[in-house]
């Protein structure tokens, strides 16, 4: 494989670039900076919203590209590139729908902030880390901003006790079990392929200049839409099936092992070229 034809690295975050304390490693820094020098383009993409990526990779937040929302929203130093918002009308029949679902605590992802119509200790847990931006309200009538994606959250299991009852609606949404407790409705064209495919024709990168990691089923797409597509080795087993190569855990530097190899390959690729 020639990893030196790269031009293009997108990383999920949770389960991926982050550690299991959700934290990212000096060492993903160090290699950052090589990247820019060798002009390679950086995309976090990841379910979480823009502000709690923007806050993670807050050191480099100017210098990158961020697919929030799994794909419903691409954005460049807070410059909107792609905007794939929930209609009105299918937020209201979503809403209908999750009234009836029982311990399904819905969560709606602006912008700016989520908003919230019931809680639990644990959800309330969860959202200091995944969405430190939000707002109670008691009807999702009160929300003023544009809804990118619905999170559904369960507290034990969200693909055993919510996905069975959603699953129909994807005849007309995107839905995702994002995460454990997770399940995402969006957009049908809100994913993290589809906006993966819109920064390739932009910055007119081939699927063989591309290079993905991913971990969990919203990275489905985006896995099949580059050549170096790379499953976690903590990844589930169709992230595993879908993706070309894998590579080692999320809390053993995965990324970072395969970012290194993607260097010495442009520095040797630099080195025959100079002969």
């Amino acid at each position: 494989m020639n990893l030196s034809e790269v031009k293009l690295v997108v990383t999920d975050m949770d389960g991926t670039l982050l550690n299991s304390n959700h934290q990212v490693s000096d060492t993903f820094y160090k290699l950052f900076k090589k990247m820019v020098n060798q002009g390679i383009i950086f995309v976090a993409a990841s379910g979480r919203p823009h502000y709690s990526i923007a806050k993670k990779l807050d050191a480099i937040k100017n210098d990158i590209i961020i697919v929030s929302e799994n794909g419903g929203l691409v954005s460049k130093r807070d410059k909107t590139i792609l905007s794939t918002p929930l209609q009105q009308k299918m937020l209201l029949g979503i809403t209908t729908l999750i009234d009836s679902l029982q311990n399904a605590y819905p969560v709606f992802c602006g912008k700016s902030k989520a908003f919230v119509t019931r809680t639990s200790k644990p959800l309330l847990d969860i959202l200091t880390e995944y969405y430190p931006s939000y707002q109670l309200i008691k009807s999702p009538n009160e929300i003023d901003e544009k809804i990118y994606k619905v999170s559904l959250f369960h507290e034990e299991n969200s693909e055993k006790h919510i996905y069975p009852y959603v699953k129909h609606l994807e005849a007309q949404y995107k839905v995702k079990t994002s995460a454990k407790h997770w399940v995402d409705i969006s957009d049908a064209c809100a994913n993290k392929g589809y906006a993966l495919q819109h920064l390739q024709e932009l910055y007119n990168i081939s699927l063989e200049e591309t290079m993905v990691f991913g971990d969990y089923n919203n990275d489905l797409e985006m896995l099949r839409l580059g050549y170096f597509s790379f499953a976690m080795q903590n990844a589930r087993d169709d992230v595993k099936q879908t993706a070309r190569f894998e590579t080692k855990s999320n809390d053993d530097f995965g990324v970072e092992h395969i970012l290194q190899k993607l260097l010495n390959a442009k520095a040797e690729n630099k080195k025959l070229n100079s002969y």
